[in-house]
């Protein structure tokens, strides 16, 4: 497809260059980004500024320790910042930095495809599953 010419040309244009994968900053940035955890607190702090307790109700699945270390890894990365306010006992609030309100949009058109492509990649995991079933044969 002529929408695909970019990234296998960009794909193309890395491995003339013998990029490290291990320093490849589309790799590096994705592994954050594409994490499920990332993908959901950047999505719950596109709505406004939450504090770490609110951020866990929103996602009771994620563990206490693993929203810490989401929050941190997103606040290395730029994408996050924790404001700590004056209080007994202080209060903290995480917000989207400029940058991580810049990844909004293309993050958002991610997360479109995903919710208007889910039922046919169930469909065709359902079918692909069933026909490995049938190569493998009863055990």
């Amino acid at each position: 497809m002529a929408g695909d010419a970019p990234l296998s040309t960009s794909f193309s244009d890395w491995q003339a260059r013998g990029f490290d994968a291990a320093a490849c900053p589309v790799r590096n940035v994705l592994d954050r980004i594409g994490d499920k955890w990332t993908t959901l607190v950047l999505t719950a702090l596109a709505a406004k500024p939450r504090r770490f307790n609110e951020l866990h109700r929103i996602m009771p699945d994620i563990s206490k320790r693993m929203l810490t270390q989401t929050l941190r890894d997103l606040e290395r990365d730029g994408l996050a910042t924790r404001h700590v306010f004056p209080t007994k006992p202080p209060s903290v609030e995480y917000r989207l930095s400029p940058l991580g309100q810049s990844v909004l949009a293309p993050l958002g058109a991610l997360v479109e495809w995903a919710d208007r492509n889910y039922a046919t990649i169930r469909e065709a995991r359902a079918r692909f599953d069933a026909a490995a079933e049938l190569r493998s044969g009863p055990n």
